[in-house]
């Protein structure tokens, strides 16, 4: 087995042998995302920029939706 790969060589990588370590890494970053937009759609009444929540939750990866369910979830109580 190559510990460094070139340019040349992605090509001929076997993804699949990879695919169990990454599988469950994209699993857990999509129930977070699933989880963070329903709770904002859940409240969506009751919270302030919710444009931008959207926007954070879908596009910062993994860190947008534990930023929201940490902070954006305090907008809610202000109600």
């Amino acid at each position: 087995m190559q510990v460094h790969y070139g340019i040349e060589d992605i090509g001929s990588m076997d993804v699949m042998a990879y695919l169990p370590l990454i599988l469950p890494f994209m699993a857990v970053a999509f129930l977070l995302v699933l989880i963070a937009l329903i709770d904002l759609y859940r409240h969506r009444k009751s919270r302030d920029n919710l444009l931008i929540w959207t926007v954070v939750i879908l596009f910062v990866s993994t860190i947008g939706p534990i930023l929201y369910l940490v902070i954006g979830r305090k907008d809610r109580w202000r109600c």
